[in-house]
């Protein structure tokens, strides 16, 4: 396996770990996967996905940003997409969970 793949699937596994309703940031996607300092690496692998599975919406600036053109139809899916989820989104911005929760935390906590 390449090593841009073996990446690739770090990234991809991290993401679909992600539960409905939750949202995280490119930065904590990266450093989850192993790959600190690696968020538009984060960025470029969603880009370049054509894995129709793959939540991809779950996946924010650390601002909470969505990071599309307002008003283009990506930046509209994926609004639909968190709405669909329960995730507010004003202004095409989400609710990021607080600094310092761990990753870990938000897959494991309790309903």
């Amino acid at each position: 396996m390449a090593e841009s793949e073996s990446k690739q699937e770090r990234i991809h596994a991290v993401i679909r770990a992600l539960p409905a309703g939750s949202v995280c940031s490119y930065g904590a996607v990266a450093a989850k996967a192993g790959l600190p300092g690696c968020a538009r690496l984060v960025a470029r692998v969603l880009s370049q996905s054509d894995t129709p599975d793959l939540p991809w919406h779950r996946v924010l600036r650390a601002s909470g940003q969505i990071a599309f053109p307002k008003d283009s139809p990506m930046f509209i899916e994926q609004s639909q997409r968190l709405r669909a989820e329960g995730i507010q989104v004003e202004a095409g911005r989400v609710k990021m969970p607080k600094r310092g929760l761990d990753l870990d935390a938000l897959l494991w906590a309790p309903d």
